[in-house]
């Protein structure tokens, strides 16, 4: 079974990652995940009591991070977190730190003045110290070592040894402060996370025997009639009743300006109603709302790691204990060779100690990546994880399907050309065959049609994906689809310049109907801004090669395919991640059932919001607003991402390096070894959450 634990004050990263390892190595969990930015703990456990699991995962949290509260999931209530205590805790040891340090700077050193001073420092120590030495023994009773708690206990400790009083206490507050600052930056980055979880909406108005009762969204099924008053969220998809209204969509496409709605006009699960109230008839369950797969994403994207992420966390995993054994030969070797000035050399290992925690570079690298990921979805791109993410601004080639991704996919019948049959028998033997089918193509005909269909004419349907459909009406077989598809059924076409559609009766052709689309407003200039960054622009369709030719110089678009199937569309992706040799990515843009294979072929698979499901489940993204221009924010951001994460890396590594030959040249004291732990992480934490801002 799989439980799920909330670890309220986490705000460590490199911790979260030893809490998650320490809990898998349990007897009887076979996995654990950890999603820092939410403080969710996942465990899957077999043949092990509930209490008993909590009792467990309670004790490695305790050892790891004993200020951390464990919370059973489905217990939690989320709340803002107070750093009241912390702060009186440091303003305490202050106080104390003072009061030691005009008492031993300014009255005489000798005597009761002078145990005055000690007593203070002692106080001040003791009041900044004492968590991280609770911390450091049950880290150590659990046989972890290699840690925070452990290190800055030892060189503060040491410190105290040496006979330097003032600067242990100093030490400490300076890591009490640091740490506080650390906790304020990692709670402001989760807001601004969470500002996208509150789209969604908490209950709903739900018609039952003629009255309105609040539900919550769950509870509401597909075919219901809710009430959504104005300032309320849309709690579900479904199709305006009655009423007319404004609704602000800026939570799911990205889109500023509000959208005017009234009877019959679709509404989407998380828009926010502004003016008016309607009645709405739901269209899909909640779990089926493009803003539940919106927060499902966003909250589980941390788990798909990039190539950097699980670098830097394996790097951590070594890099601790190495430079603690380079730290323990720095304070015995050098003093055999240098007159055996041992507390020189002993001081030096210690700020060295200090120095070399890797914090900075565990929070600061997962953190960027999330920033980017929360910043996308605010312009209407959900990504799926941060590896996608990273990988946009590493595009070489993007391939677009063209219908209903580059084009409007809003088709309309252009001309019906008979062969031995008149236009509307002709109209009416296609809308028939096409009328169980939700492609463009075929809800164009039925629509031009515009009568209803006799269920009872229409005995069979099958559609053939990227072909076509086989139906069969009035007892007679009837095929509709590409001139291609007739051919496989030895049925020979005359040629008709851009999209047609062909259709046979029993075995003959009896017409063609031709279908007319129209290139997105923003479709050019997405082409255009691609190729002003050297990225290859490259056209897959189904249609006729008049159609594709017409389209692709109306967008000037480098490169173009026509008549493809599904299995052709996934060739041509192979091929160029072959032609690219894994420097460079491949990312597909695509909205039909038929696009599901080669988004997932493809580096980075991108469904349109508007296309289908099965496009949009198989995605790494997914542009929320259907508008192609969208793609250029999402490389764009992703630039910036991989820069602002770079930067953190560079920096982390750049300062610890510096000031740790500084130390072992004992030109850094114990102040500059906590700035280089926790002063770096927390400008590293300030930077990631640049990619947060308007």
């Amino acid at each position: 079974m799989e439980y799920k634990y909330i670890l309220d004050g986490l705000d460590c990263a490199n911790c979260a990652e030893k809490i998650r390892s320490s809990a898998e190595k349990q007897s009887g969990i076979s996995s654990a995940a950890m999603n820092f930015m939410r403080k969710e703990l996942t465990v899957t456990a077999e043949h092990i009591g509930e209490e008993e699991l909590f009792f467990r995962i309670s004790k490695v949290v305790s050892a790891i991070e004993p200020d951390v509260t464990v919370i059973a999931k489905k217990d939690y209530t989320d709340k803002p977190e107070s750093h009241k205590a912390d702060i009186i805790k440091i303003i305490l040891s202050a106080v104390f730190f003072i009061a030691g340090f005009v008492t031993e700077h300014f009255i005489a050193h000798e005597g009761i003045p002078h145990i005055i001073a000690l007593s203070c420092y002692l106080i001040a120590y003791i009041i900044s110290a004492a968590e991280v030495a609770v911390a450091a023994v049950k880290a150590v009773a659990a046989r972890s070592f290699f840690n925070e708690n452990t290190l800055m206990l030892i060189a503060s400790i040491g410190a105290i040894i040496l006979g330097e009083y003032e600067e242990a206490v100093a030490v400490m507050l300076f890591y009490s402060v640091g740490e506080l600052f650390q906790s304020i930056a990692v709670n402001r980055s989760r807001r601004s996370i969470n500002a996208l979880i509150k789209t969604r909406p908490e209950s709903a108005e739900l018609l039952c025997d003629g009255e309105y009762i609040t539900v919550s969204p769950e509870q509401v099924h597909s075919g219901s009639v809710i009430r959504v008053r104005a300032g309320e969220k849309v709690p579900l998809d479904g199709i305006i009743l009655s009423g007319s209204t404004s609704v602000d969509t800026s939570a799911l496409t990205g889109e500023s300006i509000p959208r005017d709605i009234s009877e019959g006009d679709e509404v989407k699960a998380g828009s926010v109603n502004i003016s008016g109230t309607v009645t709405v008839k739901t269209t899909a369950e909640f779990a089926d709302t493009a803003v539940y797969k919106m927060l499902e994403t966003v909250e589980n994207a941390a788990q798909k790691k990039t190539r950097t992420e699980n670098f830097i966390t394996v790097f951590a995993k070594y890099y601790t204990p190495a430079v603690v054994g380079l730290a323990v030969l720095l304070a015995v070797i050098p003093p055999l060779f240098t007159g055996f000035d041992f507390a020189t050399w002993v001081q030096r290992g210690l700020i060295f100690l200090v120095i070399s925690c890797p914090c900075a570079l565990v929070i600061s690298v997962p953190m960027g990546y999330f920033a980017g990921i929360g910043k996308a979805s605010s312009r209407g791109v959900l990504v799926k994880g941060s590896n996608y993410l990273e990988s946009f601004a590493k595009a070489g080639t993007v391939l677009f399907d063209k219908t209903g991704t580059l084009t409007e996919g809003k088709f309309k019948v252009s001309g019906i050309y008979p062969d031995g049959l008149t236009e509307q028998e002709l109209l009416e033997i296609s809308a028939y065959a096409e009328s169980s089918s939700n492609h463009p193509i075929a809800l164009s005909v039925t629509e031009a049609y515009a009568k209803s269909v006799d269920a009872t004419r229409l005995t069979s349907c099958e559609e053939i994906a990227g072909k076509g459909v086989r139906a069969t009406v009035d007892g007679r077989q009837i095929l509709c689809g590409s001139a291609k598809f007739l051919l496989e059924n030895g049925i020979t076409c005359p040629n008709q310049s851009g999209t047609a559609l062909y259709i046979a009766r029993d075995g003959k052709y009896i017409g063609c109907i031709t279908i007319s689309d129209k290139i997105k407003q923003s479709a050019q200039s997405t082409v255009a801004e691609l190729k002003r960054r050297r990225i290859k622009t490259v056209m897959l369709t189904g249609d006729s090669e008049d159609a594709a030719a017409k389209a692709a110089k109306e967008l000037g678009i480098d490169e173009y395919h026509s008549g493809l199937m599904p299995d052709d569309k996934r060739e041509i992706t192979e091929r160029e991640k072959t032609r690219l040799g894994g420097k460079k990515r491949v990312i597909f843009v695509g909205d039909g059932i038929n696009d599901a294979p080669v988004i997932a072929q493809a580096d980075v698979g991108v469904a349109m919001g508007a296309g289908a499901d099965s496009a949009i489940e198989t995605a790494d993204a997914v542009l929320m607003n259907d508008d192609p221009h969208t793609l250029i924010d999402a490389i764009e951001i992703s630039g910036r991402t991989n820069s602002i994460v770079m930067q953190n890396i560079v920096f982390a590594l750049g300062v610890k390096l510096i000031i740790q030959i500084l130390g072992v040249l004992g030109l850094a004291n114990m102040w500059a070894a906590v700035f280089a732990d926790v002063g770096v992480t927390i400008l590293a934490v300030l930077n990631s959450l640049r990619l947060l801002r308007k």
